[in-house]
């Protein structure tokens, strides 16, 4: 017998949750409208279950149909076309007034049923695979979603005050998600900020922003004058330790030796992604696909560091395949270089900058998980 009691509840209520077709508690919402001639904001549907968003459709470039359908808060909708890829959403009052096609028909929820419960109802495994299994055909756009099949889902769900409980308790979870998440990126953006304002401009021997007490203009240098790019080397005749092994995503494994001990250093991809540098503190190893640079004398590493995020990589790509860089291309850039004083001032800046980046991405992440598992234990 199939349960009916989430694992995680609320005090108070102990019922069992009823299950009845989709179609049992929902109705067909249609809202017609001619279609506008003078451009509209059209609504889309991510695939996934990954909510809605809205783009404008310029004049002359209107679908070719005399109506479409106004979208309404609280609304069940689906893209019957990318309905095998879980392109379903509940509408909010931000959806409300934008316009669709047929193809994206909207169902209003009968009395004591909470739309916003089902937003999370919605994002469910086996309701994406039964969407899946109602969209028979080809490959991509030949594949429509069977609405009858659609409505036949067995939805499983508790009273109204239980939905509304657990309505408000994932509101409040994504509010604090969206929280962080718009703290991360405004920091992200602060730091691409400053790195443009704190490092010279073409043509530019200073930069227009600078630490007080700093003045005099940075050094022409080339990359290879203040780092040695080193060659990173397959690690299979290893054996396991406690060594950390990098490749251009990251860390990957450990092993029982080093291929730098002691020594900081800078991690540049020599294929694949070339464009994402990281620091790798010593000791480390590095796969072949990996350069390490290790800063010279005067030279700190933080500030290093922040001269290959300034750089665009992908301009120094030598591949007409897989993007591959050389030392040579590496050494090869130039750089303008302040004195080791004022680059320990715009290191420790941007080093403090990128803990903070890095603390509201882990509170996302952190705060992601929880929501999964909220979700899973939290209904049936």
């Amino acid at each position: 017998m199939t349960e009916k009691k989430p694992r995680i509840r609320f005090a108070g209520f102990d019922e069992e949750w009823e299950q009845r077709k989709f179609g049992e508690i929902v109705e067909k919402y249609e809202d017609f409208v001619a279609t506008p001639k003078d451009g509209y904001t059209r609504l889309g549907i991510r695939s996934h279950a990954k909510g809605t968003f809205h783009s404008f459709v310029e004049k002359g470039k209107e679908l070719e149909t005399a109506k479409m359908y106004r979208v309404s808060s609280g609304k069940f909708i689906v893209n019957i076309t990318f309905g095998w890829e879980h392109a379903v959403a509940i509408t909010d009052e931000s959806d409300a007034g934008k316009l669709v096609s047929h193809r994206f028909p909207q169902y209003t929820f009968h009395k004591n049923m909470i739309p916003e419960f089902f937003r999370y109802v919605i994002v469910d495994e086996k309701f994406r695979y039964h969407l899946w299994i109602a969209s028979p055909g080809g490959a991509g756009r030949n594949r429509v979603l069977k609405l009858d099949e659609m409505l036949n889902y067995l939805m499983t769900y508790p009273k109204k005050e239980e939905q509304e409980k657990i309505a408000l308790f994932f509101r409040n979870l994504d509010q604090l998600i969206a929280l962080h998440q718009r703290k991360y990126d405004k920091l992200v953006n602060i730091k691409k900020s400053m790195l443009e304002k704190m490092f010279p401009k073409n043509g530019a021997n200073v930069p227009e922003i600078r630490f007080k007490g700093f003045s005099g203009d940075w050094e022409q240098r080339k990359l290879g004058d203040i780092v040695n790019v080193c060659s990173g080397k397959d690690y299979k005749h290893l054996s396991e330790g406690n060594i950390p092994v990098y490749g251009t995503g990251g860390y990957m494994l450990s092993v029982s030796e080093a291929l730098c001990y002691d020594e900081d250093a800078i991690g540049i991809g020599r294929k694949g992604t070339i464009d994402k540098p990281y620091i790798l503190n010593a000791p480390f190893w590095t796969v072949d696909t990996l350069f390490y640079a290790i800063p010279k004398k005067n030279m700190d590493l933080s500030f290093t560091f922040d001269i290959f995020q300034n750089i665009d990589w992908k301009k120094k790509d030598e591949s007409t395949g897989v993007p591959s860089l050389s030392k040579t291309a590496i050494n090869d850039v130039d750089i303008l270089v302040p004195m080791y004083n004022e680059q320990q001032y715009i290191g420790k800046y941007f080093s403090e900058l990128d803990k903070l980046i890095t603390l509201h991405q882990k509170r996302v992440e952190k705060l992601q998980s929880i929501k999964k598992a909220c979700i899973e234990k939290m209904f049936v």
